[in-house]
Formats: C-alpha cells, sequence, structure tokens
C-alpha cells in the first residue's frame, strides 16, 4: 500500500479549552512543532507534558561554578535542562558526564541535547544509577583526579510522573509500577502482594512520614490481591481517610495519596539506599575543591544529605558546607509549583583529605 492509500487518521480530540488526557496534550509532547501552545502552558504555571523544568538553575550553577575546562557530573541527567545550561560554560576543554537509571526517557534526553550541538567531545551519557559513580573516573581523565563539581537531583521528573503509563501518579489509571528503570525489581503492585500490614505502616511512616500510615495499611491488607493499578491504590487510601471530619478529608487524603506514592516509589527503587551509598562515594569522586550541590524534594533525602555533609565537614574531608538549606525564590515557586518542597545543599572538597594526612584527591 502507498502513502497516498493509507487513510488519514485524527488526532484524538478533547473536551473544552485544555486537553486532560496525556494523550490528548500532543501539541505539549511535540514543542518542536507547538512551541507557543507549550509557553502557553508555562505562562498558567505548569509543566508541559513530556518535559520537565529544572529548578534552581541560577542558584547551583552559582554553587558549583562550571568553567571551562571542568570535568562536571550531573548524576540525576533527567530532562537534560540543567545540563543543558552547564555544558556552555565547561567549554572548550570541559567535559560532562550525565547519568540516568530510566531507560526509556534517557535515550531522548541524549536525542535532544546531542540535537543542541553537543558531541561525545562534550557530553557522556551513560545509564546507570548514581550508586555506581566511582566507575566513571576511569573515563573522566587524570587518574584519581576527580570531578570539578557534581550535581544530583533526586527524586522523579515531570516526564515519569505525568505519564500515566509509568504508573507514577494517583489522577489518572494506569498500571501500579513506580519503578524508575521498569525491567529492574519488583512493581509497587508485587510489594503490596508480599508487604504485611506492619511493614507497610512501616515503610510508610518512614519514607514519607505518614500520619495516616496504620489507617492506610490496614485497608491495603484488606484489599490484598486486587491493587494492581494507581486507581486502585488510590481508591483504597480514600477510603481508609473516610473517617476524618469532612472538612479536613479533601486536603489530608490528597496530601496521603502523594505520601503513600511517594512511599512506595523509594521503595521500589531503594531510593534511600542509593543515595546513601551516593554520599559515602562522593568525596572520592571529587577532586581538591570540586564542588557538589544536591537538590531533594523529601525530609528524609534532605536528612541524609545534612547528616553526610555535617559529619564530613567535621572530620575536614569537606572545607565548607551549606549552612542552611537554599528554597526556591518565591517567583520561581510561583511560576513552577512543583518546585515548592525543594531543598538545595551544597558542599566543598577540602584541599587535604585529613583523617589520612593526604591530598583530597
Amino acid at each position: 500500500m502507498t502513502d497516498e492509500n493509507i487513510p488519514h487518521k485524527r488526532r484524538v480530540r478533547y473536551r473544552g479549552t485544555h486537553p486532560r488526557g496525556f494523550g490528548e496534550k500532543y501539541k505539549e509532547l511535540d514543542s518542536s512543532r507547538y512551541g507557543s501552545d507549550a509557553q502557553k502552558v508555562i505562562e498558567r504555571g505548569q509543566t508541559p507534558a513530556g518535559t520537565h523544568r529544572p529548578i534552581c538553575v541560577k542558584e547551583i550553577l552559582a554553587i558549583l561554578g562550571p568553567k571551562p575546562g571542568d570535568m562536571g557530573l550531573d548524576a540525576t541527567l533527567g530532562f537534560g535542562g540543567h545540563a543543558a545550561m552547564m555544558l556552555p560554560l565547561i567549554s572548550p576543554g570541559g567535559r560532562l558526564f550525565g547519568i540516568d537509571v530510566d531507560p526509556l526517557e534517557l535515550p531522548r534526553t541524549e536525542q535532544r541535547l546531542r540535537s543542541m550541538g553537543f558531541t561525545e567531545r562534550e557530553l557522556v551519557v551513560r545509564r546507570m544509577n548514581f550508586a555506581g559513580m566511582e566507575r566513571l573516573l576511569s573515563e573522566a581523565g587524570e587518574a584519581g583526579k576527580g570531578f570539578d563539581f557534581i550535581l544530583a537531583d533526586l527524586g522523579v521528573s515531570s516526564m515519569q510522573i505525568d505519564n500515566p503509563a509509568r504508573g507514577f501518579t494517583f489522577k489518572a489509571d494506569g498500571p501500579l509500577d513506580l519503578r524508575l528503570n521498569p525491567g529492574h525489581g519488583q512493581s509497587a503492585a508485587s510489594l503490596l502482594k508480599t508487604c504485611t500490614q506492619g511493614e507497610l505502616a512501616m515503610l510508610l511512616y518512614a519514607n514519607a512520614d505518614e500520619p495516616h500510615a496504620e489507617d492506610i495499611a490496614g485497608t491495603v491488607a484488606a484489599r490484598r490481591g486486587k491493587i494492581n493499578t494507581t486507581l486502585d491504590l488510590a481508591d483504597a487510601v480514600r477510603a481508609a481517610l473516610q473517617s476524618l471530619p469532612k472538612a479536613d478529608r479533601e486536603g489530608e487524603t490528597k496530601t496521603s495519596l502523594q505520601r503513600t506514592f511517594q512511599a512506595l516509589r523509594i521503595a521500589v527503587n531503594d531510593e534511600f539506599g542509593a543515595l546513601d551509598r551516593l554520599l559515602e562515594s562522593m568525596p572520592r569522586c571529587l577532586g581538591p575543591g570540586g564542588r557538589v550541590a544536591i537538590l531533594s524534594f523529601h525530609s528524609g533525602e534532605d536528612r541524609r544529605v545534612k547528616k553526610s555533609f555535617q559529619a564530613l565537614a567535621r572530620e575536614g574531608v569537606y572545607a565548607d558546607i551549606a549552612p542552611e538549606p537554599i528554597r526556591p525564590s518565591p517567583q520561581e515557586r510561583h511560576s513552577n509549583p512543583r518546585s515548592s518542597c525543594a531543598k538545595l545543599r551544597w558542599a566543598v572538597r577540602g584541599p587535604v583529605d585529613k583523617r589520612r594526612g593526604t591530598s583530597a584527591s
């Protein structure tokens, strides 16, 4: 059949002035053709579907200070927003390693950055967890030198949250997956089939500080084997909170839904374990005077970063650390509500490892 004989297939139409379903947002998903439509979404304080808006860009650039010739690492490449800002600053002569565990989004991000003119000479892309970043040192140039700067933007990207097929959102029906790498480990649905009521309650409290952990765990346990989709879980959480006063129920339920999905996502991806390994290996990956910036979105993440930086500063490994977390500006929180809970901490590697009396490299 020739192209002329293939019947034209119209795009899905949507009701009202704005698309609601993910598949209806084709103009946002194709910003190369519909750039003005995507810009309108941004002006409404929203993130266009299939994209991610980098947070605290000015603050991160000021902390890391990328300059020509630097060797850097973006440990959570995501949509590539931070990388696109850092790459021009390290040229000529610099190189940025960008890593991410997501096998679906990483090729798209690499293609996007390559289309901006960044070649293998300036940008090296690898699919891997940041917990194993020490493996990159052999590729990063002079032996033992370490990176001049490292950025880690923790959590998930908007591309993952918005797509119902990834199972990260309670706002649309999809498989209850929550894995950053769908080909690795067990899904959230599988976890709920084997997790006891007590284990689930502990998980919700430890990973998300959920105050209604016991009630939610009880309802989920009563529906064991019947929770396979995102809406199945959302229905269980709503049912668990039906006894709350009506005036408080809507707001409390929305927050508990967010925390429940977050807690399960952290569990199936071992995010806290990976972060602990990242923080432990960070000093070995930074060269003398090297700078690190970590953007977190959860109190459990921020506590780990804070305690690690403080402990290593006391040992003399870090010469300086952030006295307090940096928050997005009021303007950024207004224009990009997803930045509201972000906290940014930084540290500077000392020139000498006082634990060993040797060079930090």
